[in-house]
């Protein structure tokens, strides 16, 4: 089931790519984006962290990222240590958070991605983002949650098809809000 604006998000813990496991509950008091990705070597969803990355100095001091993949850590860090993120990376190899957030799979949005997204596709290969190692779903579909600093979800986007993310206008406008 799908969460909702106004509900509060669930805890998460998992292990990060740095070796270290990543408690949610320590970001009280932070505004955050919960980014819900697909494989590790996903074209688009390394696309995305990319740029996530990139924009991640322009946000505001209270606020942050965190990314949680459908993949074993191992298989994570080899797809996206490369990205040198100032976030945590998150795996959630049995899925346990993509079901309590109500994460979607779909063939259909595979497929829509495919067909309606080959510029990122290209821009995502030309970067060398090439699965090499398909470990977990291939049709895990994204989802963006903006949560805020009592870890209320205050928007909750659940991604149409493989490449579909909350756009970074609405993040950026979300990170930079003054209280």
């Amino acid at each position: 089931m799908r969460l909702s604006v106004g509900t509060v998000a669930p805890r998460i813990q998992l292990p990060c790519i740095d070796g270290f496991d990543v408690d949610t509950e320590a970001l009280r008091g932070r505004r955050y984006l919960l980014g819900f990705f697909r494989f590790a070597g996903c074209p688009f969803c390394n696309m995305r962290l990319h740029g996530l990355v990139e924009r991640f100095e322009s946000y505001a001091d209270d606020f942050t990222v965190v990314a949680v993949f459908d993949s074993p850590v191992e298989n994570l860090a080899l797809h996206t240590r490369r990205h040198n993120a100032p976030f945590p990376i998150l795996a959630d190899e049995t899925n346990q958070y993509y079901r309590e957030y109500g994460i979607e799979r779909s063939l259909k949005g595979v497929a829509k991605g495919i067909a309606t997204r080959v510029p990122t596709l290209v821009r995502a290969t030309l970067k060398g983002f090439i699965p090499m190692r398909v470990k977990g779903s291939m049709t895990t579909m994204p989802a963006d949650f903006l949560i805020d600093a009592d870890g209320v979800i205050q928007r909750a986007y659940y991604g149409r098809d493989e490449g579909d993310h909350l756009p970074f206008a609405d993040v950026g406008q979300f990170a930079n809000f003054s209280r």
